[in-house]
């Protein structure tokens, strides 16, 4: 156990690939962040639009897990899932959650806090007719969060919803769609030497304007 705490305790990187200059930051932060996805992108990022989602449960308990993000604009950040899972849940219960973003490529990350709610039945069912066949059956099949007895289970459950719409289009359920989240402060984080890294945090004041400042690493 002693060697595997100094084999942690001596992984360090000093980060030195860019700055980060209040200059250079555009007054919008969903302008700037579509800046870094897209340079995410062009650098080849790994699911640049995974993100880790926190949410919190009724007894003042966080949890968190990567989900894709699949939308974003002024209107906020879009994702997907099963509303009576976990994270469903919780966000129904209390839409105050945040977003993390992390880029290693690019020692970049985006930190994202926000209300969520619902995204409309219109915009969950134009998303849905997109996805594959495979993925509309999965929808169907899984009681997401809930406790399955083992594997077998959940392949025989997926081959039943296959073979119900073997010879139908298969439509949204109920109980599954987005969550649309609307930022209350975004702060853009670039990794620096020496661990002074900068950040950037972007609060909402009102009528789509935001207070810009920089905070300590």
């Amino acid at each position: 156990m002693e060697d595997l705490r100094k084999f942690i305790n001596d992984l360090r990187h000093d980060f030195s690939r860019e700055t980060l200059e209040e200059s250079n930051m555009e007054s919008n932060p969903i302008i700037q962040f579509e800046k870094w996805f897209k340079q995410a992108v062009e650098a080849k990022v790994h699911e640049p639009n995974a993100m880790v989602v926190s949410s919190v449960s009724d007894q003042d308990f966080p949890s968190s897990r990567v989900v894709l993000l699949r939308n974003f604009g002024q209107e906020g950040f879009v994702f997907y899932t099963n509303y009576n899972s976990r994270k469903g849940k919780e966000i129904l219960q209390n839409p105050k959650v945040s977003l993390n973003f992390f880029w290693p490529e690019l020692e970049r990350q985006v930190i994202i806090q926000g209300i969520a709610k619902k995204q409309t039945e219109k915009d969950s069912d134009l998303y849905f007719d997109s996805r594959p066949h495979s993925s509309k059956v999965g929808a169907w099949t899984s009681p997401q969060s809930q406790v399955i007895a083992n594997r077998d289970e959940l392949e025989n459950l997926y081959n039943e919803v296959a073979t119900r719409f073997e010879n139908e289009e298969i439509k949204r359920p109920d109980f599954w769609g987005g969550f649309i989240i609307n930022p209350i402060n975004i702060e853009f984080w670039q990794g620096r030497p020496s661990r002074l890294h900068d950040r950037i945090r972007y609060s909402f004041i009102e009528n789509g304007i935001f207070k810009i400042e920089r905070i300590a690493p």
